[in-house]
């Protein structure tokens, strides 16, 4: 059985195609397509260890949906000869809000809900909802499912996912914290338990998953409590775009002075600000990294240490949250491939027994502990696969609803 895993963030799309058989997944096809609304956007493909690299033009989702479908069907860098070889799909949607807290299946009735939550991740419902449609279209007859970035963060005690807004906003808008980035927290927390042959329920722990967008999670006992975005994946972080946590009196004063509109607030907040706000360059790390070690630029210095600074921040927060922490643990783009980041984010932080070893942690998309041995609470870096847990949940969703016959 032939699971295709199609996972759109806010400038990249990650997918999988595996394979599962007798109750194991193997990777037929991987790839990803990274800076998406860019000219030199970057698409790598490995099938079998032939790999494929491309720098091309992918001006939005859609197209990038397009060129992972060549790809998986290429003769000589594919592994299919037809897409209707797929039987199953699986889509990462970002935001459930409190109608989705677990995997569906996806029906008309499905897509209408999560359009209805557009507003609340405009730069992530959109570009998922594209992908279901799209492969829709072409696959009308392929059972697909929708996995939720949202649904991890159901555990979040009242006191933590509550605003200071009036009460009744919470009653009739749903206005509170959710949360995002569910799928790789929990994967990475629980992998990298499995590794050091810890039960996750005796642990305390903190994830950092940094990349174009990013957040922090606080896990006790394999329960997340508490979680940097918000409402809309816009708090928390400075991040790619977006703003992170700002006053929220600063964004009614630009209203003001710039009688900017809703839709132009919302652009502001979402797609010109952060890291690409701050330096006028890009909001890619590698790209602000060279601006700032080679260049000797000073913006882009700015925006590294206002990246470093609060994801510092929320790990000593949330250590205060957690009475202690046992396990602090980097993924996603950034935190999985930037040695330099990890290390200005682990400075200093031998006051709670975290002793950092800079040679360990010159590595790159491996797994690997990063602290001293003598280190009380362990630091890895865990690379997340985010596509095998929606491809379980494919799995299990499809063996519950009888849809097709799976072995």
């Amino acid at each position: 059985m032939k699971i295709l895993i199609l996972n759109c963030g806010s400038s990249s799309i990650k997918y999988q195609l595996f394979l599962y058989s007798k109750k194991n997944f193997s990777t037929l096809t991987k790839g990803t397509i990274e800076r998406i609304g860019m000219k030199d956007a970057i698409i790598n493909q490995v099938t079998n260890d032939v790999s494929l690299h491309k720098i091309v033009n992918v001006p939005d989702h859609k197209t990038g949906i397009e060129f992972l479908l060549e790809g998986i069907t290429h003769k000589k860098y594919g592994c299919l000869e037809d897409i209707n070889q797929i039987d199953i799909i699986g889509n990462r949607v970002v935001h459930g809000g409190k109608t989705f807290k677990k995997s569906v299946i996806i029906t008309n009735k499905v897509i209408k809900k999560v359009r209805q939550l557009v507003d609340l991740a405009p730069l992530h419902n959109p570009h998922n909802l594209k992908g279901i449609e799209i492969l829709q279209n072409k696959l009308p007859d392929t059972p697909q499912v929708a996995v939720f970035d949202s649904s991890f963060h159901q555990t979040l005690p009242p006191q933590a996912y509550m605003y200071g807004f009036p009460y009744r906003y919470y009653e009739k808008f749903g206005i509170r914290k959710y949360g995002f980035h569910g799928i790789s927290h929990q994967y990475v927390a629980k992998k990298a338990c499995n590794l050091l042959g810890w039960d996750i329920k005796e642990k305390k722990i903190i994830t950092c998953h940094l990349g174009n967008g990013s957040s922090v999670c606080a896990i006790n006992r394999g329960k997340s409590i508490e979680t940097s975005m918000g409402f809309t994946p816009n708090a928390g972080l400075l991040m790619g775009t977006r703003t992170g946590n700002v006053d929220l009196g600063a964004l009614l004063h630009i209203a003001d002075k710039k009688h900017y509109s809703v839709k132009q607030l919302n652009k502001l907040i979402n797609k010109e600000s952060g890291l690409i706000g701050i330096t006028g360059i890009s909001s890619d790390m590698r790209d602000i990294e060279h601006a700032a070690h080679d260049e000797g630029n000073q913006r882009a210095q700015l925006a590294l240490d206002m990246f470093t600074y609060r994801v510092k921040k929320h790990i000593g927060a949330y250590t205060a949250v957690l009475e202690g922490l046992d396990l602090l643990v980097f993924t996603g783009g950034i935190g999985e491939n930037d040695p330099y980041t990890r290390s200005k984010i682990c400075r200093n932080f031998n006051y709670l027994g975290l002793y950092f070893d800079e040679n360990k942690n010159l590595v790159k998309r491996k797994d690997c502990i990063i602290s001293t041995e003598s280190s009380k609470i362990i630091a890895m870096v865990i690379t997340t696969n985010e596509e095998l847990v929606i491809a379980k949940d494919c799995i299990r969703l499809i063996k519950k609803e009888k849809l097709i016959a799976v072995k």
